[in-house]
């Protein structure tokens, strides 16, 4: 590669890294969710342009490639046309690092190279190499033998020469005492893609990682293959994303607006089971999540990550249909059965579990809820919960604009806690707080105080370092504003445990 095409794609990665530390921008374009649901290559344009303007190289390179993937529905991301405009632009890397995967001893740093040279990343004296990667397909390197809950720095190479560098946390042991931090959201769109505020200020928290809950990056294409694809080359230029994906590990569940378009679940009319397998597939391809059982139908995962059991549910592809109200018509009998094993597997002190959607029904009249889906099997899980005594559950959830908490009371006297920070994007929903509702925490939606679009950022922080271990829920926004803050003692998420009754570690 000539020297100048090399500092212009170096140049592309280590930029963001001193925009995400300066003060907040404002948006140079502001485009609307209908728009982004449209895509068309002026909105697209207008999202790639929505804050700082990219690179030339960069801008160019996407442009070009989305012309490939808009021409043919078969188009993907290792035809030739895409990885010369890498080549021509001087970029040898068409995506990544997106970190994800994170263990006590190390991470899987995800690429997506433009070129068959050597590609490796170096991490101290360590180096983990993939000799002769195929252009435009993707490359996971396992970074392993590190130390436990300790900062490291590392750098890609491509045919010797840096092109990247990043930087993580691995995870703590699963049995050490001490602090760790998870930042989470649902609702970003193509839109919270782009904005340099939101993540400066997640990073700025230091989590070790980041939950995305859904309605992530590609925006209603239906079973459009080669414009989830396009979707997904969008993100990957987007600088503040790729910046903090580059830094913190990501893991990601899908809603409605990733799958097919608004409240599509199953296989649609219309639909086929190949368009459901071909965009499952388009899913594995894009993002870095731990690796789950090749035979499994569905995108859900389940990973020990220090103190807490992160459990990231598929509650659309999985549905059966529109048959409401039929048990296991919301995850599947097959994801059902999953999840109770999981849940009485588990050994980690706390669960986070992810659903797309609401697991309570307070919002919308229970608008795509679980409940309004399947509430004999949520029922089920529930139940499960309280009789086996697990404790430490968190549920999270998304797809209702919004950022909301809910109490979930049980008959036992027990209550379950919500966390909906579906803000991640800006974008209105229905009103922040629900009328007559006693059990909700807080809600936002709207506009915040000073005009702008509410948007925030949900965070978990876990501490086991004294005698009775907790969690602590904020609501931060894009301002590093914290708008919420609710202790939990681990013994108060037990069923059966009382508070300053000690929980089982």
């Amino acid at each position: 590669m000539h020297r100048r095409s090399f500092l212009l794609a170096l140049g592309a990665v280590l930029s963001p890294v001193r925009r995400l530390l300066a003060k907040a921008v404002a948006p140079t374009f502001n485009v609307t969710l209908s728009e982004a649901h449209k895509g068309t290559l002026e909105i697209d344009t207008r999202l790639l342009d929505s804050y700082d303007r990219l690179p030339e190289n960069v801008r160019q390179f996407y442009l070009d490639a989305r012309d490939v993937f808009a021409a043919s529905g078969q188009a993907n991301f290792s035809d030739q046309a895409i990885v010369d405009a890498a080549r021509k632009h001087g970029l040898p890397l068409m995506g990544g690092p997106l970190l994800g995967d994170l263990r006590a001893d190390g991470v899987t740093v995800w690429l997506r190279p433009a070129t068959s040279a050597p590609l490796a990343v170096t991490v101290g004296s360590r180096s983990f190499t993939v000799e002769s990667p195929r252009p435009g397909k993707v490359v996971r390197l396992q970074v392993e033998g590190l130390s436990s809950d300790k900062r490291y720095e590392y750098a890609v190479t491509v045919g010797g020469e840096a092109v990247a560098r990043g930087s993580f946390q691995t995870a703590p042991a699963d049995e050490a005492r001490g602090r760790f931090r998870v930042a989470f959201g649902s609702c970003c769109h193509k839109i919270g893609v782009h904005n340099p505020n939101l993540y400066r200020e997640i990073r700025k928290r230091e989590p070790h990682a980041m939950l995305f809950l859904g309605d992530i990056a590609a925006d209603d294409r239906n079973n459009e293959i080669n414009m989830h694809r396009a979707d997904y080359q969008l993100r990957d230029v987007s600088q503040p994303f790729s910046s903090f994906v580059a830094h913190v590990p990501a893991y990601a569940s899908w809603d409605d607006h990733d799958y097919f378009d608004n409240d599509l679940s199953g296989i649609p009319r219309k639909f086929t089971a190949d368009d459901r397998d071909n965009v499952r597939q388009v899913w594995h391809e894009n993002w870095n999540n731990p690796p789950a059982d090749e035979q499994r139908e569905g995108i859900y995962f389940n990973t020990r990550i220090g103190p807490v059991e992160v459990i990231m549910l598929d509650t659309r592809s999985c549905r059966e249909g529109e048959r409401r109200r039929q048990y296991g018509s919301y995850l599947g009998k097959t994801q059902l059965d999953w999840l109770q094993a999981t849940l009485k597997a588990s050994t980690a002190p706390f669960k986070i579990i992810s659903s797309g959607t609401m697991w309570s029904d307070y919002v919308s009249r229970a608008k795509d809820s679980w409940g309004s889906w399947d509430t004999e099997a949520r029922e089920e899980v529930f139940d499960l919960i309280e009789q086996e005594q697990i404790g430490g559950v968190l549920l999270v959830s998304g797809d209702r604009h919004g950022a909301r908490g809910f109490r979930i009371p049980r008959p036992s006297g027990f209550s379950f806690y919500e966390f909906e920070p579906a803000t991640l994007g800006g974008v209105s929903g229905p009103a922040g707080l629900v009328k007559n509702c006693p059990e909700q925490l807080f809600g936002y939606g709207g506009r915040d105080s000073n005009g702008e679009n509410f948007v925030a950022f949900g965070e978990f922080t876990f501490d086991t370092s004294g005698d009775e271990p907790t969690v602590t829920f904020r609501l931060i926004t894009q301002h590093g504003e914290i708008r919420e803050e609710l202790a939990l003692p681990l013994a108060e998420l037990t069923p059966g445990k009382s508070k300053g009754e000690k929980a089982p570690r």
